[in-house]
């Protein structure tokens, strides 16, 4: 506990002599994925979500930004709303853990030094690493392993300053370059049996609350 103590101490002293802000802060929300299993809907989490965040506020309108996070995907037909897959029964679940790495843009100035409860809607996009379990139920194989994918996020949300505190309402959706998380269609298998369209790339969609903390003295906000 003092060694944890002493590098906190240091990281805040950093940003500190640093003259610029940066934010650290949580996520908890939900997931859900969209797939040739289970729902369709893009917005249903169904699963807990949860992970950490840290910021680079480069401008009143940019910012570097970081995440980690964690879930478990789940899909079942029963909650699809298509007749087709009702009938059909499939089910799956699948652990995820994604890092994220990209750029925050505000459609207008948020500057929480100068106004007060300063407040603004976001997008964030970037480039998004995940490693997830191989499964198929192509081949009848429950699991194989852990495979590692790359995704875009295209994220939306609304951020509200509080002080020092910054609290945001944010969904995110991850368009995945894998077919596989419902084991649809894994890699190297040579089954001919196909299950759903294999044309399409599965998605992943984050919906919950951040919340994050600012230090470091008022930035100077240099030119972008």
């Amino acid at each position: 506990m003092k060694y944890l103590t002493i590098v906190l101490i240091a990281i805040f002293w950093n940003f500190e002599v640093q003259g610029q802000t940066y934010e650290i802060g949580a996520f908890i929300g939900g997931s859900n994925v969209v797939s040739d299993i289970g729902s369709t809907n893009y917005i249903a989490p169904n699963k807990p979500a949860f992970g950490a965040i840290l910021k680079w506020n480069r401008s009143s309108r940019h910012s570097f930004r970081f995440t980690a996070l964690f879930t478990e995907l789940e899909g079942n037909d029963v909650d699809s709303h298509e007749a087709r897959r009702q009938s059909r029964g499939l089910s799956f679940t699948n652990s995820l853990q994604e890092v994220s790495l990209g750029l925050e843009y505000t459609f207008w100035e948020f500057d929480m030094f100068k106004d007060r409860n300063a407040n603004a809607p976001y997008l964030y996009s970037g480039i998004t690493a995940f490693n997830h379990e191989n499964i198929s139920r192509v081949s009848g194989v429950t699991q194989d392993g852990n495979a590692l994918d790359f995704a875009i996020p295209i994220v939306l949300g609304y951020k509200v300053a509080f002080n020092s505190m910054v609290i945001a309402l944010e969904g995110g959706a991850r368009y995945t370059f894998t077919d596989n998380l419902d084991g649809s269609a894994p890699v190297g298998d040579d089954n001919t049996i196909s299950i759903g369209n294999r044309n399409n790339n599965d998605w992943y969609v984050f919906t919950g609350v951040t919340v994050s903390f600012t230090f470091g003295r008022r930035p100077c906000f240099c030119a972008f």
